[in-house]
């Protein structure tokens, strides 16, 4: 086996000298002035080691990664129910559309599209305040990270509410159809401060760590949710975490993952390790286009793809 921390520092170093880093997410402001020339690898494995590259001690918003989070805390709520209001299957089309919303009813078609996150954001909400359901989402990633430090971007949270048009006309299309339950600026409030949750790639390695043990922390023993459950929420990952590009992140990479706009990817490489990269210029589909490429020459060097060595 190639010796990790090695394989860490070479794919930093390749992807510091590349010249085609991709656009960074203009259309968010506060995220529009973020530096395309940043790189952090974090990968922490079975024994809680840490290997990292690059900025990975560096603050990034992890927009959509969250949820990854709030979905397993939805699903903690509500257990299967959860998918009366949501579905399982690839959209296929971008992250923010609403055609495909109208087709299907109001039903988004995964919870890792905008209108889906907004949908679990929802559940989550119900018989809380606003303020109630955001700590409690900020809380859960703070005990998955071991890290008190996490917390929420005001001013990119503030930045997304100010041009969050497309994701209003999303949610209210839904309220419509009875798939959102709460107050529209609620539900949306919620949304917009949980995808401004900053954190390092180091921090968010360790929070997924327990999507790569079967729901567990293998280093503090705690128990996040069933290895059934666990199974499941990756499998969503692996068809659906990259929005219309998750069939090109599967075939390159072979592993269960999830971006966001803010240039981040958490990918999980079960029973082996967590692994978090960042940089912030994105490709076509909107995910990191480094992110893509490190996480690829990763899996290949380590022989990690699910799919065989």
């Amino acid at each position: 086996m190639p010796d990790l921390d090695s394989v860490v520092r070479e794919i930093s170093e390749e992807m510091a000298a590349r010249a085609d880093r991709g656009a960074v997410a203009d259309y968010i402001p506060e995220l529009a002035h973020v530096d395309p020339g940043r790189f952090g690898l974090a990968v922490i494995d079975a024994d809680g080691r840490l290997s990292a590259g690059g900025d990975s001690e560096t603050l990034f918003s992890i927009q959509s990664i969250s949820k990854v989070f709030t979905l397993t805390l939805a699903l903690g709520m509500v257990g299967d129910r959860l998918w009366k209001r949501v579905g399982r299957e690839p959209s296929g089309n971008p992250f923010n559309s609403i055609v495909q919303l109208e087709r299907e009813r109001g039903v988004p078609r995964n919870p890792f599209i905008n209108a889906g996150a907004i949908a679990v954001t929802d559940v989550i909400l119900s018989g809380h305040e606003p303020r109630e359901a955001l700590g409690e989402i900020l809380r859960f990633m703070q005990f998955l990270a071991q890290d008190q430090t996490i917390t929420i971007d005001a001013t990119v949270a503030a930045s997304e509410k100010r041009t969050g048009f497309r994701n209003t006309a999303l949610a209210n299309y839904m309220r419509s159809f009875g798939v959102i339950e709460n107050p529209v600026d609620y539900t949306l409030g919620v949304y917009f401060h949980h995808c401004a949750i900053a954190m390092t790639c180091r921090q968010l390695a360790a929070a997924g760590r327990f999507l790569a043990h079967n729901g567990r922390n293998p280093s503090t023993g705690h128990s996040v949710v069933s290895p059934e459950r666990a199974r499941r929420i990756n499998a969503i990952m692996l068809t659906c975490g990259h929005y219309d590009g998750s069939g090109e992140f599967a075939y390159r990479v072979g592993l269960p993952g999830k971006s966001g706009v803010g240039g981040g990817i958490l990918a999980v490489a079960p029973g082996r390790a967590s692994i978090a990269v960042w940089s912030p210029g994105l490709d076509e589909a909107g995910n990191s286009h480094l992110g893509r490429i490190a996480l690829e020459r990763l899996t290949q060097r380590m022989g990690w793809s699910v799919f065989g060595a």
